[in-house]
């Protein structure tokens, strides 16, 4: 196949589609966006702002007049308005209510838009849960990456207790569950593969073997 310039990857929470994404780019010397950042720096002015989270109308303003770009010359790093903000976008309160605020189509409508401009110089790989299927349907790779839910709440587990988050492992599962229903099930955007996309699964396989099988497809004398 031809030298991808826009590689778009999908799938369920710790599919494996973020760590995927960053060692492709890292391969491929490829920029690299994870969208969900963007949905959480959303959920997260909007706690800082005391916005109520069901406020779809108050949400969509925000999401408008907030500016996310990539920081160029690093490995995803994303400015909001211009600031650098990482840790405080995982902590808790925001993990509960990102779900909540990704819901809402001005959000989406918004962020949307920016993600097509970030994308819009090519030479990127970008991570999402809609990527292949509405923010870039025209992508020349799209990926679908799945794991069963058992296997995603392990990892997920393990994750959370490497950054020192005590919770039980059948929490973590039931929670995931929860958020697979929400996401494919939502009216706007839902979660699904795009048509064309390449089906990974990544039970029993660990982060390099994927990346090694995506880089298989796009050719090996087509990647530096």
């Amino acid at each position: 196949m031809p030298r991808s310039s826009i590689i778009a990857i999908d799938g369920p929470v710790a599919s494996g589609k973020t760590s995927v994404g960053k060692l492709l780019s890292g391969e491929l010397k490829y920029r690299f966006l994870d969208t969900g950042i963007m949905y959480r720096a959303i959920t997260w002015l909007a706690l800082d702002q005391r916005i109520d989270v069901t406020d779809e109308d108050a949400l969509g303003r925000l999401a408008c007049d907030t500016v996310i770009r990539l920081k160029e010359g690093t490995d995803g790093v994303v400015l909001i308005d211009g600031r650098k903000v990482s840790e405080e976008l995982r902590k808790p309160d925001v993990e509960r209510a990102v779900s909540l605020v990704s819901m809402v189509p001005e959000v989406r409508s918004a962020l949307v838009a920016q993600q097509r401009e970030i994308a819009q110089e090519g030479r990127i790989v970008v991570v999402g849960r809609d990527i292949g299927t509405v923010v870039l349907p025209d992508a020349d790779l799209k990926l679908y990456l799945s794991a069963s839910v058992s296997e995603r709440a392990r990892r997920r587990h393990a994750e959370l207790m490497r950054h020192g988050r005590s919770v039980e492992y059948e929490q973590v599962l039931n929670e995931l569950e929860a958020r697979d229903k929400l996401d494919t099930g939502r009216d706007h955007s839902p979660l699904r593969p795009a048509p064309n996309a390449v089906m990974l699964e990544t039970d029993g396989r660990d982060l390099e073997q994927v990346t090694e099988m995506v880089l298989h497809l796009l050719g090996e004398d087509l990647w530096p």
